[in-house]
């Protein structure tokens, strides 16, 4: 097995799908407009600045998940992918993924995103393995509390350990097994906040990558990729493509159920 690993804001799609879903949920009416706008838009800046706490910040963002009733929650989710996400879906993203595919390497996204907001983008992305911000659920419900290990930081490695475990029958204990993986494998990331599991992998690919990244992929070598720049707006329902994968399945499917859908295992 060979690994490709992608983080998804500002890397394979060029919004932030996390704070874009806040300011959704804030046009929409269903969060405070005036306290929750801005504690969002606090969160990104702290995000951007790497001094964010994680779980004070998936406190925050999954807090409305438990406040909507379920059914909401997949109508809303619906039409944030069709007005905020499609839009976001550009051809040299599909490409790339597409490449990875064909190579015979499992493709996986690893976000700190929560996997609500995800779920759906990665299967539109038509990648099959996600490993995201777990969002609590008790009776069906969420609770609007993270739980499990946070993606985020150093976290991103330990949960791809943890996916290693489940997904691909690796034991944690088995440190030269692991190693020789992560030799192979490829991470492309935006950020910073990355660099943890940026510095495990044997090709690191600062991608659309910040000022911070950036620097440090210069001294350290590393390969560097602008996905998106001057790249065409076309919407991507008019792109007739093998690459492309098809529209978005039922969403009560994918989101209204307790266990991650069998199309994107999680551990």
């Amino acid at each position: 097995m060979r690994l490709a690993l992608f983080d998804l804001d500002h890397t394979l799609i060029p919004i932030d799908s996390d704070h874009a879903w806040g300011e959704f949920l804030v046009r929409n009416g269903k969060v405070d407009a005036g306290a929750f706008a801005l504690a969002n838009d606090r969160f990104f800046d702290q995000y951007r600045d790497g001094t964010l706490n994680i779980d004070a910040y998936l406190r925050f963002a999954l807090e409305p998940l438990a406040r909507i009733p379920r059914e909401d929650l997949v109508q809303l989710h619906r039409t944030y992918m069709e007005e905020v996400v499609e839009a976001a879906i550009l051809p040299q993203a599909l490409a790339l993924l597409a490449s990875h595919r064909d190579r015979g390497e499992t493709c996986i996204v690893i976000t700190a995103t929560n996997e609500f907001v995800t779920a759906p983008i990665a299967q539109r992305l038509g990648v099959e393995h996600l490993i995201a911000c777990r969002a609590q659920q008790v009776g069906g419900r969420y609770t609007g509390l993270p739980t499990g290990i946070a993606s985020f930081r150093e976290g991103k490695f330990l949960r791809l350990i943890e996916w290693l475990e489940v997904w691909g029958g690796l034991n944690k204990d088995d440190g030269s097994a692991i190693e020789r993986l992560l030799a192979e494998a490829v991470f492309y990331s935006d950020s910073a906040n990355d660099l943890p599991l940026l510095e495990r992998v044997g090709h690191p690919v600062a991608t659309n990558a910040d000022a911070k990244l950036r620097d440090h992929a210069q001294r350290r070598g590393w390969r560097t990729l602008e996905l998106f720049a001057d790249a065409p707006r076309a919407p991507i329902a008019g792109v007739e493509s093998a690459d492309q994968p098809p529209a978005q399945p039922a969403y009560g499917a994918l989101l209204a159920t307790d266990t991650a859908p069998s199309s994107l295992p999680r551990p």
